[in-house]
């Protein structure tokens, strides 16, 4: 009898599924995944309300947040943006896809909610997901499942393709590859397809592909793209990028940035910020690149993926900031990196380093950015809100 009463909320909650006047399950069935170096909380969409607006005090409430103590005690979330996300996946109104996602990033001290970008170490998941909810049929002879999810943040289209058993659950602990040096998984390959333009409707905002930004007395040379995300780069000085820049004038480059992108300079969420410079020394590991991201208002602790990728069609395209300096280091061929037939292009990150990839025409024209991650399922349940 005890176990009766205590399931009775659970029960009473599923049964409201089937309600004329829908309401929202308290708690929500839901599924805590990691992809690549973010985790986050997946959700079916039909397990919440119809209008987009009413999902807010929701996901605050996994999470815990607004905590002014940035700890998120009171909820699922873990104090840094990289693990403050919610992701909601269902079926698709395209006919180019087989889900639809939107992703939503919950500030962890202030609460505030941004559908304005979209997360690409999350969206590495969302067809494991679909497939673990059954929104995508199980192949039928193949040891692979390619599902292309249209992202509802940015209006774009990803494609990630993964390992699947024989009776169609996704695979993800074969040790094909490694996420930050330690973690080894199932290589989740996905690709960003056309992914120009997602906020701004141009690769380069500016329409050029190198600018020149004010902080003081100091100038800084930049490139401002809209490729997964739109992102600024700014190009570092070795020296620079080891002392680091106070957190007040990271936050007013930024702004300032964003409004030479045309976007609204308040919003922490987009466009990102990260500095690059060349790898130090002999560089044994191949790195083509160096990065400090920050997210949020943080130097992220790896690197935001959509940051990456887009930082993998910047070096791919002629005339941006990191063109122009890697084409002046070659490799110890003599040959320029940036002259690869793969377009690959391999990032040291804060806790490691991360390739990828990305197919750009003579023309500008971005045809796709692509990487490959590891995922693993973390927990299956009911979330409390």
């Amino acid at each position: 009898m005890k176990l009766l009463r205590s399931l009775k909320p659970l029960i009473s909650g599923l049964r409201s599924y089937s309600m004329e006047s829908f309401i929202t399950p308290n708690p929500i069935p839901a599924t805590f995944l990691r992809g690549g170096t973010s985790k986050g909380i997946f959700i079916n969409r039909k397990y919440l309300p119809a209008n987009v607006g009413d999902w807010d005090p929701i996901f605050r409430g996994i999470m815990g947040s607004p905590d002014p103590t940035g700890r998120q005690l009171n909820g699922m979330g873990g104090g840094i943006s990289s693990l403050s996300k919610v992701m909601v996946v269902g079926e698709s109104s395209q006919s180019t896809a087989d889900v639809d996602y939107t992703f939503a990033q919950i500030g962890v001290r202030d609460g505030e909610i941004d559908y304005t970008g979209n997360c690409g170490n999350l969206s590495s998941m969302v067809g494991v997901f679909a497939r673990d909810e059954g929104l995508v049929p199980a192949p039928t002879s193949n040891s692979t499942v390619t599902v292309r999810a249209y992202n509802t943040n940015t209006q774009k289209l990803i494609r990630t393709t993964f390992p699947v058993s024989p009776d169609g659950v996704a695979v993800l602990d074969r040790p094909e590859i490694t996420t930050v040096g330690i973690i080894r998984g199932s290589a989740i390959i996905m690709e960003f397809l056309d992914p120009a333009g997602a906020r701004t409707g141009r690769l380069f905002p500016t329409c050029s592909p190198i600018d020149a930004l004010q902080l003081g007395n100091l100038t800084f040379d930049v490139s401002f793209i809209d490729a997964t995300n739109p992102t600024i780069f700014v190009w570092m000085s070795r020296l620079d990028m080891e002392r680091p820049m106070p957190p007040h004038d990271v936050e007013q480059l930024r702004q300032a940035g964003a409004r030479k992108m045309g976007l609204d300079p308040k919003a922490q969420a987009q466009p990102k910020i990260a500095f690059i410079c060349l790898p130090e020394g002999a560089n044994e590991g191949g790195v083509d690149i160096e990065i400090k991201a920050y997210s949020m208002g943080e130097v992220h602790k790896a690197v935001p993926m959509t940051v990456a990728m887009a930082l993998g069609v910047l070096a791919n395209t002629k005339g941006t900031v990191a063109w122009n300096y890697l084409q002046r280091h070659a490799d110890d061929s003599g040959i320029s990196r940036l002259h690869r037939e793969d377009g690959i292009v391999r990032i040291q990150h804060p806790s490691g380093f991360i390739d990828v990839g990305a197919e750009v025409g003579e023309d500008r024209f971005v045809k796709s950015a692509k990487v490959c991650l590891t995922g693993r399922r973390l927990m299956k349940g009911n979330v409390w809100w």
